[in-house]
């Protein structure tokens, strides 16, 4: 710093009250130095907290979680089989029917426009179970991921990492498990079989499975810490967020790629894609001027009710609405 604004910042400081000095302040150094002597301490308190894990009580949580979601992901399998799904081709928009509603909130930036109709297109068991994948970690003390480094780890379902950390998957084995378990084949043929009065039975054993793999990833939460990076929904599973910067796709976004880390939720790693549902008193297609009238749900939750299953003693009751008024539609009188 020049002669001349040492002058100006004394200037400003003696104006303000306040102290100016150019030199490094003793107490920064102090600091500085006391964390130098206790980073080893810090360190090895780390790789001591692994040996921890997994925890042996918990291992059973994490079994079950894996055995309700290869039921869950068999179930909607079949039921996306004998109930269609439809989701739109602009934007994140999914509807359980055979035709999509009218209801205008399509705000894709491709259509550079908002409130618009939507475009249907059919859809699949991602619309209805939204894949959230993350890195895999070999053990939860392994240093953090740098940005050169994102290739050199293999993405999967978080689901999956998660139980793999609680130890009900081997580290070396959970990619051959993603493999099998999260593609189940199911023929058309194995639909055509099952007569029209079981389905209800199928959409009640997916809503049960659902309902678990929730309620278990919650206690495993509790244990395991998870992070979601607040800006972009980007989750990792394991006590600190990786430095990847893969956040912020677009201009306006000045944070340079950097994740904002937070701490993760059931919603974050099983999220729930809530749609407009359809009940039985409503049109057949909804309009745009009865949507203060229509319920919602999560989709897997609209599937299984479309199928039979009784969601009216389940906690989305609330807000599907299955007793509420629908939009009276006016029909034109017709001269005789």
């Amino acid at each position: 710093m020049s002669h001349w604004r040492h002058k100006v910042w004394r200037h400003l400081s003696s104006s303000q009250g306040a102290s100016y000095s150019t030199k490094p302040s003793r107490i920064n150094k102090t600091m500085l130095n006391d964390l130098r002597r206790i980073r080893p301490m810090i360190q090895r308190r780390i790789e001591n907290r692994a040996k921890d894990y997994p925890i042996q009580d918990i291992v059973p949580v994490a079994k079950d979680i894996l055995q309700a979601r290869q039921k869950l992901l068999t179930n909607v399998t079949v039921l996306l089989k004998a109930f269609p799904v439809l989701r739109c081709k602009f934007c994140s928009e999914v509807f359980v029917g055979k035709e999509g509603h009218l209801i205008q909130t399509c705000r894709s930036y491709i259509r550079r426009g908002n409130n618009r109709l939507h475009e249907w297109v059919p859809g699949s068991i991602n619309d209805v179970l939204v894949p959230v994948e993350s890195f895999h970690l070999n053990n939860m003390s392994q240093g953090v991921i740098r940005h050169q480094q994102r290739f050199d780890y293999d993405r999967v379902p978080a689901i999956l990492e998660l139980c793999c950390q609680a130890g009900a998957i081997h580290p070396e084995e959970i990619l051959e498990y993603a493999k099998i378990h999260d593609n189940p084949q199911i023929s058309d043929e194995d639909v055509k079989s099952i007569p029209t009065e079981d389905l209800k039975y199928v959409g009640a054993n997916a809503l049960t499975a659902w309902e678990k793999v929730r309620a278990g990833v919650k206690k495993l939460l509790l244990v395991y810490p998870s992070k979601v990076c607040k800006r972009c929904k980007e989750v990792h599973v394991g006590p600190s967020g990786h430095k990847a910067r893969l956040c912020g796709v677009f201009k306006y976004e000045s944070y340079q790629g950097t994740h904002y880390w937070e701490k993760a939720g059931v919603n974050d790693l099983v999220p729930e894609k809530v749609v407009w549902h359809r009940r039985p008193q409503d049109p057949v297609v909804l309009v745009n001027e009865g949507r203060n009238y229509y319920g919602h749900a999560p989709a897997v939750v609209s599937l299984c009710s479309h199928a039979g299953a009784l969601v009216s003693n389940t906690r989305y009751a609330c807000e599907m609405k299955p007793q509420g008024l629908s939009y009276p539609l006016s029909i034109p009188n017709q001269e005789t």
